[in-house]
């Protein structure tokens, strides 16, 4: 057996190489899919971004990165304004749902009254709070 050491950032990246050619060796053509990062900001009066969503696409699916919304625009539905350009990107893009994760301290609430499901939670993660996974199935 081999000694096992930490890995640099080279391995890192040989080791996601790797793990991609496994996964693309045991998935039908049908499913795959390119990976794409996808974006969308929100600009104020003086051009300054005061929110944006970042996504990434792969596998017919839409995994929601990053959502933010500064707090001189919150509460203001740009937040759901958000969701629904990267859920229209995404099914333009024949995607079949879009994945995400919060935690208890964001917003669980808000993606549930958007029609998003809690598939699975972690307790106490961080320490006192949860972390959510949620999807939404888009056909």
């Amino acid at each position: 057996m081999g000694n096992i050491q930490r890995g640099n950032e080279e391995e890192s990246v040989y080791i996601r190489k790797k793990l991609i050619e496994y996964n693309m060796e045991k998935l039908t053509d049908e499913v795959k899919t390119p990976l794409e990062k996808v974006s969308f900001v929100i600009k104020n009066e003086k051009s300054e971004t005061v929110g944006g969503i970042t996504g990434t696409m792969f596998w017919h699916h839409l995994h929601i990165d990053f959502l933010w919304v500064s707090d001189e625009v919150r509460g203001k539905g740009y937040g759901s304004e958000l969701i629904e350009h990267i859920e229209f990107f995404a099914k333009e893009n024949n995607c079949r749902l879009l994945l995400l994760d919060t935690f208890s301290f964001q917003a669980p609430d808000f993606y549930q009254k958007l029609g998003f499901d809690v598939v699975g939670v972690v307790e106490d993660h961080p320490k006192g709070h949860s972390q959510y996974f949620l999807q939404k199935r888009l056909n």
